[in-house]
């Protein structure tokens, strides 16, 4: 999809810690007992369970790590995952994929599903998929949310990002200019974390 190499490669280890951040959550999983008005006579418990199954649509600017951030923590809660990668980039969630197989997930636990907007459309109005994920732009949230009336499955939105930079009087200039010229052209200025506002304190 175009993403300069230097970070590529750092987005790797980006990755590798995220699979292990969330496996290591997986064992940490577990419910509570409650007090009650009546100690006991009754007993109050919560238990966690799996939502189910999660759709995840990822952009296409970060296609790997984008697809690792909603498929890890579904799979090691115990759900099975349907993700939508970009149209313009599916090749490394096609591969993370292959990868889950080869470790020995059991068939249909995680899917991928590829084409252009209409299949992320069908993914977030599908009856039984029970939670959608998605990253991308506003608009296309927004249709994601009316898309989820018609089960009322749970959403995670996010959308549109405008990170601003920002330079107060006692920085040193020479690194802040540095810093918020490279923040607003990381990825080629393709990333929602990107610094696309500049807040400037007015002394200087």
């Amino acid at each position: 999809m175009g993403m300069p190499i230097t970070r590529s490669a750092a987005g790797r280890q980006r990755v590798v810690g995220m699979i292990r951040f969330y496996a290591g959550l997986a064992t940490a999983i577990h419910g509570q007992n409650i007090s009650n008005s009546l100690p006991g006579s009754v007993l109050s418990y919560t238990v966690k369970e799996p939502v189910g199954v999660v759709g995840a649509i990822v952009p296409w600017n970060g296609p790997l790590s984008q697809a690792v951030w909603k498929v890890a923590p579904a799979l090691a809660t115990g759900c099975t995952v349907v993700l939508k990668p970009s149209e313009q980039a599916s090749l490394s969630p096609l591969k993370l994929a292959e990868l889950i197989e080869e470790a020995g997930f059991p068939p249909g636990v995680m899917n991928v599903v590829t084409g252009a907007g209409v299949v992320g459309a069908l993914v977030a109005a599908h009856p039984d998929i029970d939670k959608v994920g998605f990253t991308g732009s506003t608009a296309t949230g927004q249709a994601i949310v009316r898309a989820s009336a018609g089960n009322l499955k749970r959403l995670s939105l996010e959308l549109g990002g405008k990170s601003p930079d920002i330079i107060f009087a006692d920085a040193d200039l020479d690194a802040a200019v540095a810093g918020a010229a490279s923040a607003v052209f990381t990825n080629c200025g393709q990333i929602c974390i990107a610094g696309s506002r500049l807040f400037v304190e007015r002394k200087i």
